[in-house]
């Protein structure tokens, strides 16, 4: 029987993409080899090759007690934690328009799991039959929420996964279900963000 080895030029474009990789600054967790963590794919993911590279240093200082950054163009949130050892990308659903999207510096102030929710005066106006929503699988913040000391401005879960990768939400930042749960135990309240 004969052995199939990868073609020369499968090998070159692996070590040109390392190579890519590395001048970036690393490869991210979920790019990572590593024995105890396996990242199962969702059906709904999107390529993360058109996720734009993201360096905290290009906006802020320092990692404070951990940094996001939301790349509303991309559809992506870069999480490191305090120390800089830890870097995950998730994919995003992100706001309808540029008019729903605010960006700038702010930083998570509370942090709830099973969130309830309330649609916004605006929200209402564009859709008069939206109302309070208890905690549950029909609320659209998921199962976990991380409020910014922005009213109203959230990062939060989605139970409609087809809104990930997508311009779909009134200003707040969408995630997986359980995406946002792993970021959740990761994000302490103060963690500073940046929404771009």
């Amino acid at each position: 029987m004969q052995k199939s080895f990868p073609s020369l030029s499968s090998r070159r474009n692996f070590i040109i993409g390392a190579g890519a990789c590395a001048v970036l600054g690393g490869l991210p967790r979920f790019a990572l080899a590593e024995e105890n963590y396996v990242e199962a794919p969702h059906p709904t993911d999107h390529n993360v090759s058109s996720f734009t590279a993201q360096r905290w240093q290009d906006h802020f200082s320092t990692l404070g007690r951990a940094t996001i950054v939301a790349d509303t163009v991309s559809r992506a949130l870069h999480f490191w934690n305090a120390d800089g050892s830890d870097y995950r990308i998730y994919p995003t659903s992100v706001p309808m328009s540029d008019e729903l999207t605010r960006r700038g510096y702010t930083r998570i102030v509370r942090k709830r799991v099973g969130p309830d929710w309330t649609p916004t005066p605006d929200m209402i106006k564009r859709n008069p039959d939206l109302h309070y929503m208890p905690p549950g699988p029909g609320n659209p913040l998921g199962t976990h929420a991380m409020y910014l000391d922005w009213p109203a401005y959230l990062i939060h879960g989605t139970h409609d996964t087809r809104k990930i990768g997508r311009r779909s939400s009134s200003g707040c930042i969408g995630l997986y279900n359980d995406k946002i749960e792993e970021l959740f135990a990761l994000a302490p309240v103060g963690t500073q963000v940046r929404i771009i």
